[in-house]
């Protein structure tokens, strides 16, 4: 069997629609993707980095000391994924699922991949805040 490589560069949304994402541009390099009943992806650019959010929800509402230590053990689990707290409104810090990845030669599987990693991350952060929930 011959086998053949193919390159080519497409648009973010284009790429994406064809993998069954919807996107929607929300200012300059900002977009918010989505996947079937999937939690949404803010997904932004930076120079060369993109970087991706998923919001879990006020941080307020949950926090505690040995949720503060849970998170920082579930890191380990949930690679290359990881927790974070999004402090854009300090009034209102939010719990959220982060990664990033450089866009220098970034590879089609690897940026699909991405999406899947915050999918199982996802599933992992929900079994564990179920606990947290008041």
């Amino acid at each position: 069997m011959i086998k053949i490589l193919s390159r080519s560069r497409v648009d973010l949304s284009e790429f994406l629609s064809t993998h069954h994402f919807f996107v929607e541009t929300i200012e300059e390099d900002i977009y918010i993707v989505r996947r079937g009943e999937e939690l949404p992806v803010f997904l932004s650019t930076k120079g060369d980095t993109l970087y991706f959010e998923i919001d879990l929800g006020s941080f307020n509402e949950v926090k505690s000391e040995e949720l503060m230590f849970n998170l920082l053990d579930f890191n380990t689990v949930i690679l290359p994924v990881s927790f974070g707290i999004n402090n854009t409104n300090p009034e209102n810090p939010r719990l959220v699922l982060v990664e990033s990845r450089s866009s220098k030669n970034l590879q089609q599987e690897d940026f699909l991949s991405v999406f899947d990693a915050l999918e199982l991350a996802t599933d992992k952060a929900e079994e564990l805040l179920a606990g947290y929930l008041k």
